[in-house]
């Protein structure tokens, strides 16, 4: 039985990951922490957890956890993961792995020196819609790929426009600004489809002014075969703009859906159009984390892992390091 204890149980354990620790066979949330002990005792109640801290080492250190899933912001993810590693407890780690490819390069080498595994919430690997974007290209429904293009476009949220800054976009916190959050899901989905990104170009800003972190993002990408990426971020456009598109192009066809919208899968090609459901499960890290507990206690791989997640932390950093650079802002 694999006995999970959660550091960090903020919004992202509500529905997205906390419940499925419960719903995987041969998995049980035995314990969960968060530094304000009265929100932990809610966490615990509401959720029939037996356990709740207020301290990240009575967490590790609870003998009946032996996993730990590490749901922090990103600039305490390494500081966590290294602890549970050194207790010889795996760790299961929110995305971005990190703030930085440093911290993630440290989790990792801390993983290889205690011989204990890490994996990252990167879930889109595992969701059947992704799955099934990956099975056509592999199929040769869009003949070779040439390029993936992502568009996000995003309004600034009142909370911004107020100066109460939510921690995504406090570089110190995050790593950077929303792209970190956002992007890292959309990079790690090409890394899973063609590879290691090979050169990365790009260009950040900051439009909007309401924080210190970039707001803008323009980016292409190179991966094996000449494959190419494309992306705009946007998070400070009027709510008339949203946009969530991506979509994969090839010598014979197209691939068009969205990353976070979960809209219809179209395929384009000469046999017609056509269209195919992206399924979003109830909880959604439900598939990785039945995959991880699958390989914890019997063998078996994982497709996320602490060493394509740091690849994708890599190409984060590389996409901000120029602005950040300029701007003399620490990340």
């Amino acid at each position: 039985m694999i006995n999970w204890g959660i550091i960090g149980c903020g919004k992202v354990t509500e529905q997205k990951s906390g419940p499925a620790f419960n719903k995987v066979a041969g998995s049980r949330l035995v314990a969960v922490m968060r530094r304000n002990k009265s929100l932990a005792e809610d966490y615990a109640r509401r959720h029939n957890v037996p356990r709740y801290y207020s301290d990240p080492d009575e967490l590790i250190n609870d003998n009946e956890v032996n996993a730990v899933y590490i749901a922090t912001p990103p600039g305490s993810h390494a500081e966590y993961a290294i602890r549970a590693l050194k207790a010889g407890k795996p760790v299961y780690i929110e995305k971005p792995m990190a703030a930085n490819y440093r911290e993630c390069v440290m989790i990792n080498e801390m993983a290889e020196l205690t011989g204990i595994p890490v994996y990252v919430a990167y879930y889109r690997r595992t969701l059947p819609g992704f799955r099934l974007i990956k099975k056509l290209i592999d199929a040769g429904e869009i003949g070779k790929p040439r390029f993936a293009n992502f568009q996000i476009y995003n309004y600034s949220s009142e909370d911004e426009k107020a100066g109460n800054l939510p921690w995504r976009v406090i570089p110190e916190i995050s790593g950077a600004g929303h792209f970190f959050d956002l992007g890292s899901h959309q990079l790690d989905f090409l890394d899973y489809l063609f590879g290691p990104v090979l050169k990365v170009s790009s260009l950040a800003a900051n439009q909007g002014q309401l924080y210190k972190a970039e707001d803008f993002v323009a980016a292409s990408f190179l991966f094996r075969d000449n494959i190419a990426g494309t992306g705009v971020w946007s998070f400070s456009v009027s709510r008339e703009a949203n946009r969530d598109y991506f979509e994969i192009a090839g010598e014979k066809g197209i691939i068009k859906t969205s990353t976070f919208t979960y809209d219809p899968i179209v395929l384009v090609n000469s046999a017609g159009t056509q269209e195919f459901v992206n399924e979003k499960p109830e909880n959604i890290q439900f598939y990785l984390i039945e995959q991880i507990v699958r390989a914890l206690s019997d063998g078996g791989d994982v497709v996320s892992t602490g060493v394509t997640a740091a690849r994708t932390s890599w190409v984060l950093d590389e996409v901000v390091r120029e602005y950040y650079k300029g701007t003399g802002l620490k990340k």
